[in-house]
């Protein structure tokens, strides 16, 4: 700190999606109305290629907080169901949040948490707001007493136009719900809601208050951090008007990734269509399901512009950093698949980060360095001027945002490829590994064949060249890459893959 009486720090609005894509907000994307995610990438950088170290919400929402990988803090697939693994996060596990909150910023949470079968955002450093302390199936009775004041109670509303999966994408008996038209009031979404919770505590700290409503005896000049955590666009994409008839699926063309048939891919990916229902979907459905998940889109963007507009109200616009980011992507119908699961394509690895921070990132700027999601985790901890445990995987941001995004200029050694992983969800354990450089991908499948992309040729990632002769120098060298990242992060799989793939090479 600059001054031992006033803490100069920087606050955090961090803005965390649900299995938002990176094309929504990408200035070559499909036509999605983001203007408030565009204000963020012209006032401040849009990383466009950042990754999720892993494509499922409870795993990818752990690495976030404590900045490893998933197979360093073992919560390997969802908390809320039987099959957990590790339920919740061992005890003693570092996180961001907690060095924050001891730190002296005044941490506060809404929305979705889902890192936890029984622990909350309370159990690490945060105060919370409300919204859902679970996962995103789990309504809170403060959003629920919410509604009830509204005149809309919870469960009271028929839905229009439901979609599911299934041999019948209209009978709601069966298959999983994909998306609907709700009757209520864009005020009565739990996306409004949230956004009115995050202003509450923008208000509140502004006043000198504390978030949570108490008052401080001595004051409040600590720096707060906020994160709000939306629950879209994750499926069921239930939006209202206008935002359900926004945009129209006729005049929405499949994407490139449509044209899958599966040839010379693991068989887990035929498997997992028919697993999902999704198989019973044509493009008219899709483009029905595509156009909801856009609305959704611009229905939380909406949201982030009220949110941002509160900051500048308040005065603190120019001391607060915002971020925002996805836990995962979705696949709304690319590779014809619903949902995500044991498929490391970019429809769900790949995810949106922009970062504004008044006089320190350059407006406008864009950093094409490969990054995590989890980076975030130490890139809080150096915007709080808090020592990174040695326990993080994650490597901080910050040399980035402040070299307007050259990986040349900042500080410190930065890899040119990214790492992810996967191990299952209810669909059962799966073990893959990949890392992808700009030009090309490789996925390891333990069970099956392994996959390699040139998407410099193949942005659809559709052709699997893992056999291709003229490919077999690229497959060493992505081999060697996957070794080496496994060496540098402990992965526990290190002790034999590497063989099995120097013997296959």
């Amino acid at each position: 700190m600059a001054d031992a009486d006033i803490d100069t720090r920087p606050n955090v609005l961090f803005v965390l999606t649900d299995q938002e894509r990176y094309d929504c907000s990408a200035p070559d994307g499909p036509p999605v109305e983001t203007p408030t995610l565009d204000r963020l990438s012209s006032e401040g950088m849009r990383f466009s290629r950042a990754f999720t170290p892993i494509s499922i919400c409870t795993s990818a929402r752990a690495s976030l907080m404590t900045g490893q990988f998933p197979h360093g803090h073992g919560m390997l697939n969802n908390s809320h169901e039987a099959d957990a693994i590790r339920p919740n996060l061992p005890a003693g596990t570092e996180t961001f949040s907690e060095a924050l909150a001891e730190s002296g910023y005044e941490c506060s949470y809404t929305g979705k948490w889902h890192v936890g079968r029984d622990q909350t955002p309370e159990d690490f450093g945060f105060s919370y707001l409300g919204g859902s302390d679970t996962h995103h199936d789990d309504i809170d009775d403060v959003f629920r007493e919410y509604r009830e004041e509204r005149g809309v109670p919870l469960g009271e509303v028929d839905l229009e136009e439901e979609l599911y999966t299934g041999s019948d994408p209209r009978d709601t008996s069966e298959g999983t719900f994909v998306a609907a038209t709700t009757p209520v009031d864009v005020e009565e979404t739990r996306a409004y809601f949230l956004a009115e919770r995050t202003i509450d505590a923008i208000e509140a700290h502004a006043a000198g208050g504390r978030s949570d409503g108490e008052t401080d005896s001595e004051g409040n000049d600590a720096p707060f951090f906020h994160r709000a955590d939306f629950y879209g666009p994750h499926h069921p994409y239930v939006v209202p008007e206008p935002y359900a008839s926004m945009y129209d699926p006729d005049a929405i063309e499949p994407p490139a990734s449509y044209a899958e048939t599966f040839e010379g891919k693991p068989q887990v990916h035929e498997n997992y269509l028919h697993y999902r229902g999704a198989d019973g979907l044509d493009w008219e459905h899709w483009a029905e399901a595509t156009a909801k998940y856009w609305g959704f889109v611009t229905l939380i963007d909406d949201q982030l512009e009220r949110i941002l507009e509160a900051l500048a109200e308040y005065g603190l616009a120019d001391e607060t950093a915002v971020v925002h980011a996805s836990d995962h992507g979705d696949f709304v119908g690319g590779h014809r698949q619903f949902n995500k699961g044991p498929l490391m394509y970019d429809d769900t690895y790949r995810i949106p980060l922009q970062v504004r921070w008044p006089d320190v990132v350059e407006p406008g700027s864009v950093c094409d360095a490969p990054v995590h999601l989890h980076d975030l985790a130490a890139t809080f901890l150096e915007m709080g001027d808090v020592a990174v445990p040695d326990s993080f995987d994650s490597r901080s941001l910050v040399p980035l945002l402040e070299s307007g995004g050259d990986p040349e200029a900042a500080t410190g050694d930065r890899p040119d490829s990214v790492f992810a992983q996967y191990h299952g969800d209810e669909f059962g354990l799966y073990t893959q590994r990949m890392v992808r450089t700009r030009r090309f991908k490789y996925v390891y499948n333990g069970p099956d064949i392994d996959e390699l992309y040139d998407l410099e040729g193949d942005p659809a990632e559709l052709q699997n060249l893992i056999d291709h002769p003229e490919y077999d120098e690229v497959r060493r060298e992505m081999r060697e890459r996957l070794i080496e990242w496994m060496a540098e992060t402990d992965d526990p799989n290190q002790g034999w893959v590497p063989d099995v793939l120097r013997n296959a090479s």
